[in-house]
């Protein structure tokens, strides 16, 4: 289980742009769930995910996962039992290297490299049964630059270049956000897959309701740094978008936007 216990996050502490993010936020997410998150920007959404990772550090509060306290844990640490896609697709892989080579940093993860070759040639074979099925044809470019590929294929790649290696929690911030519809369906579906097959602990932030209602098991609405929409089980499978666009516009005429 994942445990946010009192968690208080302020950006810019004791200057006039002091913000208040969360104050005393809890939230649990058992274990195999798929969570959906929606939110307006600054609704707290991609800080959540951030707190989660290491990546900023909390005021007051703790997380747990497992039971273990993971809040001062080093990010690095972290991402050992994690796996993190990102909106923008050149984040998860790297550019001057080939799909090959990426896809054995990957497959690595964890691993001391030592002096050994950078590529096992005996996992050749594996990573293109592992390509081929997704009809973009990179299992004929493994020794192609990744830097050469299109947005979407960089983004398929770092999504199974994120879970490749056994791990706890797959974080996906808006990694669909920078693709056409066409591709982000197709990245959709693959993460579906992935998700059961391997059955991950997922955070999925998205812009898009229809794959917020469509996919995961529970979903979660923010709005400044708290939850205001929590549905799961049966609760979620009849939820609509015009359910999101009223809660939306509610929140907004509230704010007097």
């Amino acid at each position: 289980m994942l445990e946010f216990d009192a968690i208080t996050k302020i950006y810019n502490p004791g200057t006039v742009h002091e913000t208040s993010l969360f104050h005393d936020f809890n939230l649990r997410i058992e274990d195999h769930s798929f969570v959906t998150v929606v939110g307006s920007n600054g609704s707290g959404k991609t800080s959540m995910l951030n707190i989660l990772c290491g990546t900023i550090p909390v005021e007051a509060g703790t997380i747990r996962i497992g039971g273990e306290d993971i809040t001062k844990v080093k990010e690095f640490r972290r991402y050992r039992r994690m796996g993190r896609v990102y909106q923008d697709p050149a984040k998860g892989t790297c550019p001057t290297m080939t799909i090959l080579e990426n896809l054995a940093m990957a497959d690595n993860k964890g691993r001391p490299f030592g002096l050994t070759r950078g590529t096992n040639r005996a996992r050749i074979q594996a990573y293109r049964d592992m390509l081929a099925p997704l009809g973009l044809g990179l299992e004929d470019k493994l020794g192609v630059p990744v830097g050469n590929l299109s947005g979407g294929q960089r983004q398929t790649l770092a999504l199974l270049m994120a879970t490749m290696t056994p791990i706890d929690f797959l974080i996906l911030d808006e990694h669909t956000a920078a693709l056409d519809p066409k591709t982000a369906e197709i990245v959709m579906e693959l993460t579906d897959r992935i998700v059961r097959e391997k059955h991950l602990t997922t955070l999925m932030v998205t812009h898009n309701l229809r794959h917020a209602v469509q996919y995961g098991d529970r979903l979660l609405m923010m709005h400044q740094g708290q939850i205001v929409l929590d549905k799961g089980g049966e609760e979620k499978k009849h939820t609509q978008v015009e359910d999101l666009l009223s809660l939306f516009n509610a929140i907004s005429v509230e704010c007097g936007n």
